[in-house]
């Protein structure tokens, strides 16, 4: 079997990339590699847990020597790395964590790769990136793939460094890569800590909705089942040493983002229209907030033939209806019940 490694797998978007390769590609074998920190669950993936063609392996990729392990037992042909620390707020507060995972993690995969192969000849180094690495744009234009870097936050700062460092070892080392560049991702599976399932969380509790500053921040909104399909074709159809960006084709400020949410919600809940928005409680803005993130997918739509199946108000409504069928998920993930059954369980091996 074709042996495809799939970092952070057990996450929000890797979770949806393992589960769509393991039903498509009955001729790979998914080796899902994930550290298990409180964002990543394997409950995630508990329908496909037993399939013939999928492993688990838990791997810090921030150990050298570790990774190093895992390439030469698998001899992997592809490596797809979605592994990151991604919450802006989280890096503000800890930088060197996304230093580590980010940077280094993305340098040990890296080399990991280019020292089990002498012949890249149908290998492929996949790295999913952000377009927050592009900074911020004004109320005009759009990130596009030749966009210069401008990053403002070190969660950042960080998938900036690790996108130069794949190219690096592209140009250095002939390691054949593509790097795709995504915008906000929204759908099943999230933890509750982004805007989304923090919003229907909160609702569901009666709790404050904070909205930082003005509201007027501007976001591209991915619908991440279609990332999932994004990701699929790049890997298989992408040429080797391009960039793809990978948006929703809409932008929301967050507060009608939210309004829309809130909307929802009361429709969904039997609850009187406009008592969810009495919930939205305006918050101080957090340090190097950008003001506006707008992605051109034009390139990926017109050469793979990509592009979104559904609209965000559609892409909306099933999320929040799995949210809120999924009560237990969502109380599990936020009590640190899989974080200490997990950290426990592997103590053990």
């Amino acid at each position: 079997m074709k042996n495809i490694i799939i970092t952070g797998g057990a996450g929000f978007i890797g979770s949806h990339v393992v589960r769509l390769f393991v039903n498509k590609y009955s001729e790979y074998r998914i080796i899902n590699v994930d550290v298990l920190t409180y964002a990543g669950n394997l409950e995630n993936l508990s329908d496909i847990e037993s399939a013939p063609n999928y492993v688990f392996e838990r791997v810090d990729i921030v150990d050298a020597a570790a990774v190093d392990a895992l390439f030469d037992k698998y001899q992997p042909e592809g490596v797809i790395h979605l592994a990151a620390e991604s919450h802006v707020d989280r890096s503000i507060k800890d930088p060197l964590a996304f230093v580590r995972t980010n940077i280094l993690g993305t340098v040990n995969l890296l080399n990991s790769f280019k020292r089990i192969h002498e012949d890249f000849q149908g290998k492929r180094f996949y790295h999913i990136s952000t377009d927050e690495v592009y900074g911020t744009l004004g109320k005009e234009g759009l990130f596009e793939e030749t966009t210069a870097y401008d990053p403002n936050s070190p969660y950042s700062a960080s998938k900036a460094s690790s996108d130069h460092f794949v190219r690096a070892y592209g140009e250095t080392y002939g390691i054949p890569y593509v790097v795709t560049n995504c915008s906000n991702n929204y759908g099943q599976n999230q933890f509750p800590e982004k805007l989304i399932p923090l919003f229907i969380n909160n609702i569901v509790e009666g709790k404050p909705l904070p909205v930082y500053g003005d509201g007027q921040y501007t976001r591209d909104w991915l619908y991440v089942v279609d990332h999932a399909r994004a990701i699929d074709l790049v890997y298989h159809e992408g040429e080797n040493g391009e960039t793809y960006n990978i948006g929703g084709f809409n932008e929301w400020t967050n507060i009608d983002l939210i309004k829309v949410l809130c909307t929802q919600m009361d429709e969904k809940l039997g609850r009187e229209k406009g008592s969810s928005e009495k919930l939205i409680t305006y918050v101080k803005d957090r340090p190097g907030h950008d003001r506006r993130y707008a992605i051109d997918a034009t390139k990926i739509n017109k050469e793979l033939g990509w592009a979104p199946s559904v609209t965000f108000e559609e892409g909306l409504a099933i999320t929040i209806d799995w949210y809120l069928n999924n009560a237990l998920w969502l109380k599990n993930v936020t009590s640190g019940t899989y974080q200490e059954y997990y950290d426990n369980m592997y103590a053990k091996r």
